[in-house]
């Protein structure tokens, strides 16, 4: 396979804009910030800046100091970034929230079936009944391994296992090994059956994540290494001639979108040299969507399992989104933490 092909100064220079781009946005307690200020953190184990980590600190202690919100789900991924802090500064207080979100999820979070977290969010008009979505292997899911790894909580870690194990005994298609977006465990159903390229970027990035975490001697390490094994498979073949991944990944007439194109590149990375190829046409066609001052473009709006197709065609992608910077600079960390593969 070629080398990876990329000046690391421009890599770097495209980190710092985005990263400062980022935190001219506005954020609550809840997922857009979650993964915005998560790719924070990666870009800041890949360059060493240290102000990366005082940016995302100053904003943690502002909403420290109101509180903990009520959480859901999908909020509890600010833990990734309280988790960061913590490694980052050696403060207790960061990792008492981090605890907190975990007790949450181990004791309160909604589940069906056999364990398996509900999809939620922090909104009381949107309720989601014994459905499971893709979203959920990064939010909750990767956040319970990476606590459960960090403290050495075989609990937590346990959870965060189990949940991947059923996302992909609901969500993993075994014929295309892609993943649908959602399964609504009433109606036994896929809903639309729709592949949707950032829900199949979630899946795959936690997973390639999780499995550096996950002793190799564990034996769900080759259940998952092999659901990510395949699905990369069946991913690299779809990619489009722009370097990117169409929203319905088997739509070639629905627009290539950035956020979940920047997640499945990141994920291809963890494979070392095996799909350089790839990798190289998603440089540039990532590059070529974020500007000189950081805005990352061609990134779809928050997207519920749509109806059809044709819904998820209709998705706007005009304005920023927190998951489209968060998400761009886990790819260009990863190729600055990987280049030497």
């Amino acid at each position: 396979m070629p080398p990876l092909k990329f000046e690391e100064a421009h890599i770097r220079k495209v980190i710092d804009a985005v990263v400062e781009r980022t935190f001219q946005m506005d954020f609550n307690w809840d997922w857009p910030g979650g993964v915005a200020f998560y790719g924070v953190t990666e870009a800041y184990e890949a360059t060493g800046e240290k102000k990366y980590m005082e940016l995302l600190k100053t904003w943690v202690d502002e909403q420290l100091d109101d509180g903990l919100p009520k959480l859901s789900v999908n909020a509890v991924s600010i833990g990734h970034s309280l988790l960061s802090l913590y490694k980052y500064t050696g403060e207790e207080r960061y990792l008492q929230v981090a605890t907190e979100m975990a007790e949450y999820l181990t004791h309160e979070a909604v589940r069906f079936a056999d364990g398996i977290f509900q999809h939620t969010v922090n909104s009381e008009t949107y309720n989601f009944p014994q459905q499971a979505w893709v979203d959920t292997m990064f939010m909750a899911g990767y956040f319970l391994v990476r606590i459960g790894g960090l403290l050495g909580r075989q609990d937590y870690l346990e959870d965060g296992i189990k949940q991947y194990h059923g996302h992909e005994n609901f969500l993993q298609d075994p014929k295309t090994n892609l993943y649908y977006h959602g399964w609504d465990h009433i109606q036994q159903s896929h809903m639309s059956g729709i592949y949707w390229a950032r829900g199949n970027s979630w899946a795959a990035i936690t997973m390639a994540r999780a499995l550096e975490i996950i002793p190799v001697q564990h034996p769900s390490f080759m259940i998952i290494e092999g659901s990510l094994r395949d699905q990369l498979s069946a991913l690299v073949r779809l990619q489009a001639e722009d370097g990117l991944w169409h929203t319905v990944l088997t739509d070639p007439e629905s627009y290539t979108e950035t956020s979940g194109s920047a997640g499945i590149a990141a994920a291809l990375l963890s494979k070392g040299r095996l799909y350089n190829k790839y990798v190289n046409k998603s440089i540039d066609g990532i590059l070529g969507r974020i500007g000189e001052d950081g805005s990352v473009y061609g990134v779809s709006a928050g997207t519920a399992v749509m109806n059809d197709a044709q819904g998820y065609r209709e998705v706007p992608y005009k304005r920023l989104q927190g998951w489209g910077q968060g998400l761009a600079l886990t790819f260009l960390a990863s190729l600055l933490a990987r280049q030497d593969w």
